[in-house]
């Protein structure tokens, strides 16, 4: 079959495909709220855009929230706005993105190469573990991962079935999209440096476009466009109000959470290895990974005595992204995973080659029985108590009582596992896997986060603040984090986020100290003991190994100040 000659059948295919991935990444949305640390942090700029109407300027409590640009957040109130329902709308983007994600990996290898290699591809994205636990949260990498795939996709059109100039400038203009998503959406247009090459050297199948030097241009303009719809109307209003407020989070957002986060002095905490992706790309794009080598040593080796260019650019950009990565000085597992659908489209001849192998059946139903004959194992070793680790951390978490019922979570996900290897046997080993991921996600998202819920986000310590404040009741936060906001059922104060915890503290004071009868401080225990007395302290419970304090202005041991060097509110330690 040619490329882009399209079925019924294929179609029909596809759409089941869809289906799946429905269930899989939309699997428990509305039962779980948003968990720390990242989730509660946009979930709150998204509510407070709603509920404030200034959607052009991120707000976290009475601060300005600088450290990412908005367009995640935008999409969650867009959501809220559509269905009412934080518990949903916060994952709404996500859940998008995936399935979005899957349609350009399947439309762009059925247009390459075959129906089924792009319908392989999209499989192999939907079943990588990267893929289904990124795209199950409320991250902006899912988003951003989905933007670089719509410009590769607009991109590869025009290099290698064009001349498409409109896709081409769409291509430019997604990129400019995933700019102001999260910086590094510009590495989408390091495809063009491949094509570049590739065209020198005279590779095949790439598209003829002489003397078009305006058209091209045209892509800048495009990049351009995208990130100045944002960049022109902040700008101009962060000079208009001309505070240092919005001067300040105009610097941030526009070159310390850009440059300096790629050279890793901010957020650098992060540095590893230049190696540090090598086990990613094992693990974490398991189980594409197992077509890796059969992909080299066959496609891939006779793409290039062929100099074909759908490989040339494919691999090409992969080669680049990663380099990119592995330069930078901060380094996390998540940076890679917009490289999965393009690596998927390169292996598409190979998964469609192998996927009947032997080797590659018995693999797959080798994997799916020890993985669940592990989760069984795990289950009953811990509803017998005998997993220490897990019993402190449900201690610590709150969720002792829920032990037996996690067990038993685990063990339904490993028996799944275990039933579809029975069911699919050997001479459909790659089914039962499938099946056996599948399964096991489904469970994760109507199981075990329900389950965990409680114990990882602060909804019953706000309700019980609500309680303890009374309907008169007016409440302060210190070192406080996002969720605590975020879950409140009424109006917090707060006085700075990033602020250190003494100025925090001693300001709340002395607003404490203007209404004593009326007005608490709801703290974080470690950050204000040393200046309370605990006699005194009404405790509003604990959330994620933290535990929260509620007091009055008596129970403030007079002229005691907190040292600057407490623990900040800001730590991502979730």
């Amino acid at each position: 079959m040619t490329p882009g000659t399209t079925t019924a059948a294929d179609r029909r295919a596809f759409g089941w495909l869809l289906l799946a991935a429905l269930l899989v990444l939309g699997a428990g949305m509305g039962l779980r709220d948003p968990w720390p640390s990242d989730e509660p942090r946009f979930a709150l700029v998204a509510k407070t855009m709603v509920e404030s109407g200034d959607w052009l300027f991120p707000h976290r409590g009475s601060e300005l929230y600088s450290d990412k640009p908005p367009m995640l957040m935008w999409l969650q109130a867009l959501s809220y706005q559509v269905t009412g329902n934080w518990r949903v709308a916060f994952l709404m983007p996500s859940l998008l993105a995936g399935l979005g994600t899957l349609w350009l990996v399947w439309d762009l290898g059925r247009r390459l190469f075959t129906p089924r290699a792009g319908l392989l591809a999209a499989i192999a994205v939907l079943s990588a573990l990267m893929f289904s636990f990124q795209f199950k949260r409320a991250q902006i990498d899912p988003l951003i991962t989905f933007l670089i795939t719509l410009a590769n996709w607009a991109l590869l059109r025009h290099l290698l079935t064009g001349p498409h100039w409109r896709l081409y400038w769409l291509g430019c203009f997604a990129a400019g999209l995933g700019v102001i998503t999260k910086g590094v959406g510009v590495i989408a247009l390091l495809m063009l440096v491949p094509y570049a090459l590739a065209r020198r050297q005279g590779w095949v199948g790439l598209s003829k476009t002489q003397g078009a030097g305006w058209r091209w241009a045209g892509g800048a303009l495009a990049f351009l466009a995208a990130i100045l719809l944002w960049l022109v109307p902040m700008v101009l209003t962060a000079l208009a109000r001309g505070t240092p407020e919005y001067l300040g989070y105009m610097n941030d957002i526009l070159f310390n959470q850009t440059a300096r986060r790629y050279a890793g002095q901010v957020g650098g905490h992060y540095g590893k290895g230049w190696w540090y992706f090598g086990p990613v790309l094992l693990v974490h794009f398991f189980p594409l990974s197992l077509a890796y080598f059969s992909g080299w040593r066959f496609e891939w080796r006779a793409a290039w005595g062929a100099r074909d260019g759908r490989y040339a650019l494919l691999l090409g950009w992969c080669a680049l992204v990663l380099l990119f990565f592995t330069l930078a000085g901060g380094k996390r597992e998540v940076y890679i995973l917009p490289m999965l659908p393009m690596l998927a489209l390169a292996l598409g001849p190979t998964l469609e080659r192998i996927e009947g192998a032997a080797w590659l059946r018995r693999i797959s139903l080798g994997t799916t029985l020890a993985m669940g004959a592990a989760l069984v194992g795990v289950g009953l070793w811990t509803a017998q108590g005998r997993w220490k680790q897990m019993n402190q951390i449900m201690l610590e978490r709150g969720l002792s009582e829920e032990l037996g019922t996690l067990s038993l979570w685990l063990v339904a996900a490993g028996a799944l596992l275990l039933l579809s290897a029975a069911v699919f046997r050997a001479r459909r080993g790659v089914h039962a896997l499938l099946a056996g991921l599948a399964g096991l996600w489904i469970v994760w998202g109507v199981g075990v986060s329900p389950l965990a819920n409680a114990g990882v986000t602060s909804a019953d310590v706000m309700r019980n603040v609500d309680r303890i404040a009374g309907p008169q009741g007016e409440v302060v936060m210190v070192a406080w984090k996002e969720q605590n906001l975020l879950m409140s059922p009424r109006a917090l104060k707060d006085f700075g986020f990033r602020n250190p915890p003494a100025e925090q503290f001693e300001r709340s004071v002395a607003w404490l100290n203007e209404a004593p009868q009326t007005r608490w401080i709801f703290a974080r225990q470690v950050a204000v003991e040393k200046c309370i007395d605990r006699s005194r302290v009404t405790v509003a419970g604990s959330s994620n190994r933290r535990e929260w304090w509620m007091f009055q202005a008596g129970a403030v041991k007079p002229g005691c100040r907190l040292t600057p060097t407490g623990p900040q509110a800001d730590d991502d330690t979730d």
